[in-house]
C-alpha cells in the first residue's frame, strides 16, 4: 500500500501494523505526532492509547501491559528518554520487550525543539543504569523508519528486550512516499510462554516477572545478556556501504545526516576524488567490521560527519580505525541542519588539506 506519510506518522502506523496494541506517553517536540496518530489510531485497531501524566508513568504504564504480553511502545525525545531510563533498565532486567522511539532534538538540557543527532552516545552508551544494552536503529528516510519500526517488535519478542528506534525531527517531519508493511497477526501464545497473561478461568502456576535477583542468579542474568549482545554483534548489524571499493577517504554519518553526505560524495565523485561512506544503520552494535576491514594502504582518511558538536560517533570509529588513518570530523549542532554545500565544501577542505600534507 503506497502512502504519502510524515516520519512519525509512518512509524506509529507501521507499529500498528506490527501488532502494537498498547502506548504510552507524554507530549515532547519533535514526536509530537506519534502520540497524536496513535490517540485515534490504536483505539481503530482494538488498541489503548494513554497519555501519561509524565514520562516516568508513561514508561511504567509500559512496563506493565509488556508483562501481559501486549506488543507495546513508547515515543519521546533526548529528555524525556532521559526521564524513561529507569523504566527502560527494570524492563530490561525484567527481559520485557517494547519499542523505545527516540526522535531526537537539540541538546543538553532543554536544548532546542529543532532536528539534532545530540543522543548518539544516550542511545548506544547510557540508556539507563546497570549497564544494559539495547538494539538501536538509525533509520535515514521514512521508509525505512517504517520497516525499522515494523520489525523492531519481532526482535524485541526474539530477545526479550526493549529495542530503540532513534531518527532526529527532521525525518520525523518530512513526508515521502512509502510503501507500507502489512497488518501482522501476533503470534500470543508465544508470549503466554513467559507473560503474566491468561484467559478467564484459565489455571496456572503462579508466575512472577521481577527485575530482583538475588547476587549470584543476577550474575548469571548478566552474563546472559553478554553473549545475548555477542549474538547482535555477529548476526544482526545492519549497514550500508557507498562506493568503497576504490575509495581514498571515507565518510560516516548515519540518519538524516547520511543523506546529505551521499549528495557531497557524489559532488566530489564527479570532480575525480575518490570517496566513499558508510552509514550504520544499527548504532547499536556498531558495525564495527566495515571500518575493521577497509584498505587503510589505500585509505587516507575518516571523515565522521554529525548533527552534533562535538561529534560523538567519533569513539566508536577510532576503535576501529585503531590509527591506521587520521579521523576527522564535521559537523551542525543546536538544531542547524547539515547542507549540501556546507558537507561538500567541509569534505573537500578536508581532502585538499591531507593531500597537502602529504606532499609536505
Amino acid at each position: 500500500m503506497s502512502v504519502f506519510m510524515k516520519g512519525n506518522e509512518a512509524i506509529a502506523e507501521a507499529a500498528v501494523r506490527a501488532g502494537c496494541r498498547f502506548f504510552a506517553g507524554y507530549p515532547i517536540t519533535p514526536q509530537n505526532e506519534i502520540p497524536e496518530y496513535l490517540s485515534w489510531r490504536l483505539p481503530e485497531a482494538g488498541g489503548t492509547f494513554i497519555q501519561g501524566e509524565s514520562e516516568v508513568a508513561s514508561i511504567n504504564m509500559v512496563y506493565g501491559a509488556a508483562a501481559m504480553g501486549v506488543r507495546a511502545m513508547t515515543s519521546s525525545s533526548g529528555p524525556g528518554i532521559s526521564l524513561k531510563s529507569e523504566g527502560i533498565s527494570y524492563m530490561s532486567s525484567t527481559k520485557l520487550p517494547a519499542l523505545i522511539v527516540n526522535i531526537s532534538r537539540g541538546g543538553p538540557g532543554l536544548g532546542s525543539i529543532q532536528p539534532a543527532q545530540s543522543d548518539y552516545l544516550q542511545a548506544t552508551k547510557a540508556l539507563g543504569h546497570g549497564g544494559f544494552r539495547m538494539m538501536a536503529f538509525a533509520p535515514a528516510s521514512v521508509q525505512e523508519a517504517a520497516d525499522l519500526a515494523y520489525i523492531s517488535f519481532d526482535y524485541a519478542e526474539r530477545d526479550r528486550n526493549p529495542v530503540l528506534l532513534i531518527a532526529d525531527g527532521c525525518l520525523g517531519a518530512i513526508m515521502e512516499k512509502i510503501e507500507l508493511p502489512p497488518m501482522k497477526e501476533t503470534d500470543e501464545e508465544a508470549t503466554k510462554k513467559w507473560s503474566l497473561s491468561r484467559q478467564p478461568g484459565e489455571k496456572r502456576a503462579a508466575r512472577a516477572l521481577t527485575p530482583i535477583y538475588p547476587e549470584l542468579l543476577l550474575e548469571n542474568e548478566n552474563k546472559m545478556r553478554g553473549v545475548l549482545t555477542k549474538q547482535w554483534e555477529a548476526n544482526d548489524v545492519m549497514v550500508e556501504e557507498f562506493l568503497l571499493e576504490d575509495a581514498e577517504y571515507v565518510a560516516v554519518a548515519y540518519g538524516i545526516a547520511a543523506r546529505v553526505v551521499k549528495e557531497a560524495v557524489l559532488a566530489l565523485r564527479a570532480e575525480g576524488h575518490k570517496i566513499g561512506a558508510i552509514r550504520p544503520i544499527t548504532l547499536f552494535p556498531f558495525p564495527k567490521n566495515s571500518l575493521r576491514n577497509l584498505d587503510y594502504g589505500r585509505v587516507k582518511g575518516i571523515i565522521d560527519i554529525e548533527m552534533a558538536l562535538p561529534a560523538q560517533m567519533r569513539d566508536d570509529i577510532e576503535l576501529e580505525v585503531r590509527g591506521r588513518a587520521p579521523v576527522h570530523e564535521y559537523g551542525r549542532s543546536g538544531g542547524i541542519l547539515l547542507d549540501d554545500e556546507g558537507v561538500y565544501t567541509a569534505v573537500r577542505k578536508i581532502i585538499e588539506n591531507s593531500q597537502l600534507s602529504t606532499l609536505n
